[in-house]
């Protein structure tokens, strides 16, 4: 079962297999109604809009493999959406895609590829799978194009899922896959690659925010100086991620940006930009692929944000369940919320959530 968003990349990852013989079951995943009354306007850099779908049908069609459009609005929600706004309501900055990853592309419709009789379950996703020698374990690692490797969303994958993945773009680039699909006739060949968040397709996050909290659910709150001088006032913190300078409204001799939000108090905390470099941080919500011994740390490279580029750290498995991450040099805007994702070389070691304690 080929997950098919009607891209160039899952559309060549379907072609591919067909090609070596396997039998491919196409499915697109309906995980936003792009007619409801409050949806984003439907507009290039998006993706899973019906005429996406559109084409994911009719290249099915010219590979001679059915096609299945599945609703998962209710899950896309559940798993998705309403996490993302609690977290904008808690003051993190969330992930969505590693959510989808993990409970829609893989635990929904592993599922249901199972229970149609599949084997394994195959996306586009620049990434693979290896087996690690010592312990025999699986884990994810880094596709050849780095510039478009998607390992930091795959972290949360486990073992029983691993085990029926496949990646078949792993080997290749982009420029290969684009090339290949040219070669079939695909008609997305030439498509535009999906950039913004698919629920939030006009790229208002604040305005999406506000029609699902409630315009008065967060309200205006002080914006503060790291010395607790208020200099200015903020229309609500959910609307703020950490590292922000955009729409903050304070008068200052130099940039100002977010370095703590405050839930509690509905407050910001603002600085200069020498503010944001931190060197430690807490990792919550743990998923180990090759989890190392309590208490000893090791050294792993840590990326906490998708094109933050994998930082050397030490790396301490707690007791508590967490980990502690101390990289070697200062690293910029560490957000809460968002996924640190730890790697040995190019394969993914574990991953998880940055707290909002780290010192």
């Amino acid at each position: 079962m080929v997950a098919m968003s009607g891209g160039v990349d899952s559309s060549v990852a379907a072609a591919l297999l067909a090609e070596e013989g396997y039998e491919v079951i196409g499915v697109g995943l309906q995980v936003w109604d792009y007619s409801a009354s409050d949806a984003p306007s439907r507009r290039f850099g998006t993706c899973c809009a019906p005429t996406d779908f559109a084409d994911a049908r009719r290249v099915a069609e010219s590979l001679g493999v059915p096609f299945y459009l599945f609703d998962v609005e209710e899950v896309f929600r559940e798993a998705v959406i309403d996490p993302f706004v609690a977290s904008y309501a808690e003051g993190r900055t969330p992930n969505p895609c590693v959510s989808c990853n993990q409970r829609v592309k893989f635990d929904y419709l592993m599922e249901r590829a199972l229970a149609l009789g599949a084997d394994m379950v195959a996306t586009g996703h620049y990434a693979s799978v290896v087996r690690d020698r010592r312990s025999g374990r699986l884990a994810v690692s880094r596709g050849v194009d780095r510039d478009k490797d998607q390992s930091y969303y795959l972290f949360d994958l486990s073992q029983k899922q691993l085990a029926r993945i496949v990646f078949p773009l792993s080997g290749l680039t982009k420029e290969r896959v684009r090339q290949k699909a040219r070669q079939l006739g695909l008609v997305v060949a030439d498509k535009p690659e999906s950039q913004e968040i698919c629920f939030i397709s006009d790229g208002d996050t604040a305005g999406f925010l506000a029609r699902q909290l409630g315009e008065d659910a967060v309200g205006e709150g002080e914006v503060v100086s790291a010395e607790g001088t208020v200099v200015g006032r903020h229309r609500g913190y959910a609307y703020y991620t950490v590292g922000q300078r955009r729409g903050l409204g304070v008068a200052a001799g130099l940039p100002l940006y977010v370095t703590h939000i405050d839930p509690a108090a509905n407050r910001l905390e603002v600085g200069p930009d020498e503010a944001l470099w931190r060197r430690r941080l807490d990792v919550g919500g743990l998923t180990w692929a090759l989890p190392p011994a309590v208490g000893e740390p090791v050294r792993l490279e840590v990326q906490i944000r998708s094109r933050h580029e994998a930082a050397p750290a030490a790396v301490e498995r707690l007791s508590n369940g967490q980990a502690r991450v101390t990289f070697e040099e200062p690293q910029r805007a560490i957000a809460p919320g968002q996924a640190a994702v730890l790697y040995a070389g190019d394969v993914v070691v574990g991953g998880g959530w940055i707290e909002p304690d780290g010192a």
